[in-house]
């Protein structure tokens, strides 16, 4: 097998047991919520969650049946051997993933409403990408953006006067209306920026922190500690079918923003959140980063 193929291989086989196993934060969180939810209907929902996981890994299958949508965001170093190659060695995964997984077919051309069936699409996966000069090494996150988890995310620009307060707000409007939806306990990413598609991305990418991180500004670590508390009080419980908790977390992340405006948006991943993250060095050994010592 060439390198490039074996870099396929690789990343097919981190993207299929991403698929049926929670990343070690998550599971650990998961658990930490069970002894909290112990009572009556919101006790036996985390047992089945449980069942669930074990059947999984148990019968090597996806632990939920919509593997969602593949986004990668990959910090790429400049000195990587086989950068040029990296992204058709990304589809090749989701190909061969698809297929060994097995992966659920999700990609849905727009306009043409056909399913590709093979999870590759127009710009899917979607491959975000961010250079690191002078590594030799890659460093690959993998989101599976399920359907139900998707359906709350959401960005808009406030008007200056609504301030910190209107993020808030927004967030909570959100989840009150559609956080059921999202299969709770949910991880709550909320990227604040000076426009929409910003403080979008960066949503997204609050949600590849680990769950119980916390942004390094103190503003910003205490509004996701205030948010958590907040969003628990909503007791939306597991599964939304109520409880005393509704989220894992509320990761933040932010850039500098104009004057004039302050954007807000926000992502969520369900109680099932399937983010891998692997470092690939440049003889193709690694590092699971995500679950930690586990062999692919």
């Amino acid at each position: 097998m060439d390198k490039n193929n074996e870099l396929s291989d690789l990343l097919s086989r981190f993207i299929c047991y991403s698929s049926a196993h929670l990343p070690d934060d998550v599971y650990g969180k998961l658990k930490e919520m069970q002894q909290v939810e112990n009572e009556g209907f919101a006790a036996t929902i985390y047992d089945a969650m449980f069942e669930n996981m074990k059947k999984a890994d148990e019968l090597k299958r996806p632990s939920c049946q919509d593997t969602g949508i593949i986004q990668f965001f990959v910090k790429a170093g400049t000195k990587f051997p086989y950068l040029d190659e990296l992204e058709q060695s990304l589809v090749e995964a989701v190909k061969i993933a698809t297929d060994k997984a097995p992966l659920r077919h999700n990609a849905v051309e727009v306009f043409d409403e056909k399913n590709t069936g093979t999870n590759i699409g127009t710009r899917v996966p979607w491959i975000d990408w961010e250079l690191v000069p002078g590594s030799d090494s890659i460093e690959v996150y993998l989101y599976m953006a399920g359907g139900g988890c998707s359906l709350p995310g959401f960005a808009k620009v406030l008007m200056p006067l609504e301030g910190y307060g209107g993020v808030v707000k927004a967030v909570f409007d959100q989840m009150t209306s559609y956080g059921v939806n999202a299969c709770p306990p949910c991880l709550v990413g909320i990227g604040i920026a000076g426009s929409a598609e910003v403080a979008a991305k960066l949503s997204k990418k609050a949600l590849l922190r680990e769950v119980g991180s916390h942004n390094p500004n103190p503003r910003a670590r205490m509004m996701e500690e205030e948010m958590e508390k907040g969003l628990n009080e909503i007791g939306l419980g597991p599964g939304g079918l109520r409880g005393k908790m509704s989220v894992m977390g509320v990761n933040i992340e932010q850039a500098a923003r104009h004057p004039a405006t302050l954007a807000v948006g926000m992502s969520t991943a369900c109680w099932a959140h399937r983010r891998g993250h692997i470092r690939i060095n440049g003889d193709l050994s690694y590092d699971f980063i995500s679950s930690k010592g586990v062999e692919l």
